[in-house]
C-alpha cells in the first residue's frame, strides 16, 4: 500500500500539507488508476491484481487522524506494516527535496504520528517531500497555505521524483531505492 497524506476538501487541494495526495495523484496518473473508490474513511484505487496489487490510499480523516484510515485499509486488505510506504510533506526539509527512510520517529508531523500509532510500529517506510518553512512562526498556517508560483515548479519536480521513488520501491528492495534516491536527489 502506498499512502499519501493530506486533508480532504477543495479548500486544502493545493496546500503544502496535501503534498502526499499530489504524489498519489502522480502515481495514479502514471499507472492509469483512479483513486476514487470510497471505503470507510478513505479514497483509494488499486493497481494490478491478485498478489501483485498495490493499493493507493488517500486518508479522508484530516491529517492528524490519518492512522484511522490506514488501519481500516490494513485490516481490510490484510496488509502488514512492512508492506506500506507513507508519503508526506516535511517542513524540516528544504523545498523540493525528497528523503526516503525505512523507519523512525514521526518528528513533528502529526499525520505520521497517527500512522505510527495505528500501525503499532515505527518501522513504516516513508518518503518525505520538503516544503521548507521559510521562517514561518506558525507551522499550521504555513502547511495549510498554498505554494507560491515560484515554489510550485520545485514542488512539481519533487512530486514527480517522489512518485518515481515509490514506484521503484514496488519492484526493488526499499533500502536500495532509498540509497539510490537519497543520493541523486531530484535527478
Amino acid at each position: 500500500m502506498i499512502v499519501g497524506l493530506g486533508n480532504p476538501g477543495t479548500e486544502y487541494e493545493n496546500t503544502r500539507h496535501n503534498t502526499g495526495f499530489k504524489v498519489i495523484d502522480e502515481i495514479a496518473a502514471l499507472w492509469h488508476v483512479s483513486v476514487d473508490k470510497k471505503k470507510g474513511k478513505s479514497l483509494y484505487g488499486v493497481y494490478g491484481t491478485g498478489e501483485d496489487r498495490v493499493v493507493l490510499l488517500k486518508p479522508q480523516t484530516y491529517m492528524n487522524l490519518s492512522g484511522e484510515s490506514l488501519r481500516q485499509m490494513m485490516d481490510f486488505y490484510k496488509i502488514l506494516p512492512e508492506d506500506i510506504i507513507v508519503i508526506y510533506d516535511d517542513m524540516d526539509l528544504p523545498l523540493g527535496s525528497v528523503r526516503l527512510r525505512a523507519k523512525g520517529s514521526a518528528g513533528s508531523h502529526n499525520g505520521m504520528k497517527s500512522i505510527l500509532q495505528h500501525a503499532g510500529t515505527n518501522e513504516i517506510k516513508r518518503i518525505r517531500v520538503g516544503v521548507g518553512s521559510h521562517g514561518f512562526a506558525d507551522a499550521k498556517d504555513y502547511v495549510l497555505g498554498h505554494f507560491t508560483k515560484e515554489d510550485s515548479e520545485e514542488i512539481t519536480k519533487a512530486v514527480r521524483y517522489a512518485a518515481n521513488a515509490a514506484i521503484d520501491a514496488m519492484m526493488k528492495p526499499f533500502e536500495r531505492v532509498m540509497n539510490d534516491y537519497n543520493k541523486k536527489q531530484n535527478g
